[in-house]
């Protein structure tokens, strides 16, 4: 049975004004959800530990999916939520997957994790599937493939568009744009429209370009892990 493990940020603020933030919860819960009906083993862990932040505009009107309103009523996913494991007490090759769901709380304690860019690292080079959606990808610009090159190069990624952190208004907030940094590190950027959903699978890499996307890169995972 494959084993999953999702990496959520543990920080509740970004940016210089410290704005609120958190995972955004239908990256969470539509994932969590198709791997468990999958029959996949699901581990939720942070890089803190402990409970996980979720970002409030997530559960707003629009925005708070028909899944993300089932985790939050689902005592097993809620208490799951509240007590993440710490990345740091993660064995990484107990795991078949990684998946990074984003949220602007990625924005911060993403950037550069030392626990994180290891647990990545050697997922990749070990065969395994890597994934992130939405703000994930942040998690995967400081990580390298075993011949010391950027992980996302040449490599087909899909992550936020500029033109949605704009839309936003959360441009200067960010530490870098995604999808112009993923374009720096030599990726192959695939989106759609802002606001549609675009997912990819190249190799061992599956990435999301946003909310909308959620559900369809959980079910290139599920694909890629019943190969």
């Amino acid at each position: 049975m494959p084993s999953v493990l999702i990496v959520c940020t543990s920080a509740a603020e970004f940016g210089p004004e410290k704005s609120p933030t958190g995972v955004w919860i239908e990256e969470l819960a539509s994932p969590y959800y198709a791997f468990l009906d999958a029959g996949f083993n699901v581990t939720v862990a942070s890089l803190a530990g402990g409970e996980i932040p979720v970002d409030a505009a997530s559960r707003s009107e629009g925005f708070y999916t028909d899944a993300a309103k089932k985790f939050d009523a689902d005592e097993t996913a809620t208490g799951v939520l509240k007590t993440s494991k710490n990345l740091a007490d993660v064995a990484g090759d107990e795991f078949d997957a990684v998946y990074l769901p984003g949220g602007h709380g990625c924005c911060t304690d993403f950037v550069a994790h030392d626990g994180l860019k290891a647990c990545v690292e050697k997922m990749y080079a070990s065969g395994k599937v890597v994934s992130a959606c939405c703000h994930g990808p942040v998690g995967l610009a400081q990580c390298c493939k075993p011949d010391g090159t950027p992980l996302v190069k040449d490599l087909k990624v899909c992550a936020f568009k500029d033109t949605e952190e704009a839309a936003v208004g959360h441009t200067e907030k960010v530490a870098w744009l995604l999808e112009a940094k993923m374009k720096e590190l030599g990726c192959k950027y695939e989106s759609a429209d802002d606001w549609n959903s675009a997912a990819v699978c190249d190799g061992q890499l599956i990435t999301g370009q946003n909310p909308q996307s959620s559900e369809a890169v959980a079910k290139l995972i599920v694909e890629a892990l019943k190969k």
